[in-house]
This record gives structure tokens, C-alpha cells and sequence, in this order.
């Protein structure tokens, strides 16, 4: 079965900048993605090892696609190829996720913006459809010697993913097989015959709703931007982002 990524395109996410201190995760998903990962992980160990390579400036950029995220991991033994491999939603939970999405106007706002509602999971999970999969269902690969799986390499690339999907939740929906281009012209597509005299009680995405999702998106993006590469502004204070807000 195809399932819902069969025509989707992979995203590269440039490579990270180290990282100075240790960062948590702290958005409720990211949470949840840190969880699978130290479920998948073989001992304490290692999980303290990746956490340390990935903040490292070592991973490289990222490719993601859909069930897939691929990158080159240096350490002192060399440079090793990593995948990353999560299921991806068949045709019925891509069109439910479409479906949950659309039930309730501003979702797919929140998605643009960087947030992904509680209440938006919980609805797709009802219908469903599990957006943030459990250890048993991350699996990697790595080109490297080490008999653990996942080896401290693929922890590392776990890890930087969920820097990745806390700044833009779109990287999960990628990551289970619907892109963020997919889902909005799912949206868009499903807006004329709504406007035709839907009369289910959906609340619809018109195109104000995702003109406005736009708008915070771009918005939402230059502020990960100046967040994500500058730890200090001028002068050594915190980088300016009163107008973006």
C-alpha cells in the first residue's frame, strides 16, 4: 500500500550549530518524542552520549522525507551514514488527519505558527491515528560497527530531531508520510466544496484562515531563526525579537 507520503518530497534541514549547555525539550510533543527515544535506547549510557553528539556540531544535515530522516554523523572514528525510519499513515489516516484538521478553524494557524494543539492529537488519536509514535517504533540504521541499535550515532540524530520537530511540528507530520505542502492543499482543496453548502457543522479553513497562517509562519520562522542561531544580541544581551512578536 502506498500509504499517505507516496508523492511527497523530503525537506534537508541545514546542519545545527553546537550547543554550549544542555537542551531539554519543552514543548508537551517534544516531550513525548524524548520519551520514544529513551525507550528505544539500550541504556542510560548511551542516551548521555547522543545528547552530548548531537549538541556537538557533528550531525549534518538532515533530510527528511516521509517514514525517513537520513544524515552523516562524525566522531573520532569517522564519518557514519544514519537513517532514521518511523511508519507512516496509510490513505485512511492521512485523510483523518486531514479531516481532524480541518473539524476546527485556526489547527492548521496553530501548525504554521509552531504549535501543535493537545486537543488536536487527541481528537486524531480518536479517530485513529497516532502522531507520536513509542520506542518500539523508532528504527535506525548506521553504518558504524557498534552491535547496540540504536547506537549512540542514531540517538544523536533522535535527539536533533526533536529540536527540529518542537520548532516546526510539521517535521512530525513528515515524518509520518504528510508534508506540510500535502496537508495545505489538502486544506485548500477541500474549501470550494465546503463553501458549496457543507451544512455539517465543520468549522472549514477558508483562504482568510490560511492567509493568516501564512503570515504567522513566516513570522514564526524568522523568530526561530534569530533564536535558534544567535544566543546573544549586541552588547550580550538576548537578540531582539519585540518586533516580530
Amino acid at each position: 500500500m502506498p500509504g499517505a507520503g507516496a508523492g511527497a518530497t523530503t525537506v534537508v534541514h541545514p546542519r545545527l550549530p553546537p550547543r554550549r549547555r544542555t537542551t531539554r525539550a519543552d514543548r508537551w510533543w517534544g516531550k513525548a518524542w524524548v520519551r520514544a527515544v529513551e525507550e528505544s535506547a539500550y541504556a542510560e549510557a548511551d542516551l548521555v552520549a547522543g545528547r552530548s553528539l548531537a549538541r556537538s556540531g557533528r550531525v549534518g544535515a538532515i533530510e527528511v522525507g516521509p517514514g525517513s530522516a537520513v544524515t552523516v554523523v562524525e566522531d573520532r572514528g569517522g564519518r557514519w551514514r544514519v537513517e532514521v525510519a518511523v511508519p507512516v499513515l496509510d490513505d485512511a489516516g492521512a485523510d483523518a488527519l486531514v479531516e481532524t484538521v480541518a473539524a476546527q478553524s485556526g489547527r492548521v494557524t496553530s501548525l504554521l505558527a509552531g504549535d501543535l494543539p493537545h486537543e488536536l492529537v487527541e481528537h486524531a488519536e480518536e479517530a485513529g491515528v497516532e502522531l507520536l509514535p513509542y520506542g518500539g517504533e523508532l528504527e535506525t540504521t548506521c553504518s558504524c560497527e557498534g552491535w547496540v541499535d540504536p547506537c549512540v550515532h542514531a540517538l544523536a540524530v533522535l535527539h536533533q530531531l526533536t529540536w527540529l520537530l518542537e520548532a516546526d511540528p510539521f517535521v512530525l507530520l513528515h515524518l509520518r508520510g504528510i508534508g506540510r505542502e500535502e496537508l495545505l492543499a489538502r486544506l485548500h482543496a477541500r474549501t470550494p466544496a465546503a463553501a458549496g453548502g457543507g451544512g455539517d457543522g465543520d468549522a472549514e479553513p477558508d483562504d482568510d484562515d490560511l492567509t493568516t497562517a501564512y503570515d504567522a509562519a513566516a513570522r514564526a520562522a524568522r523568530l526561530l531563526e534569530l533564536v535558534a542561531g544567535v544566543e546573544e544580541g549586541p552588547g550580550g544581551g538576548p537578540p531582539d525579537i519585540d518586533h516580530l512578536l
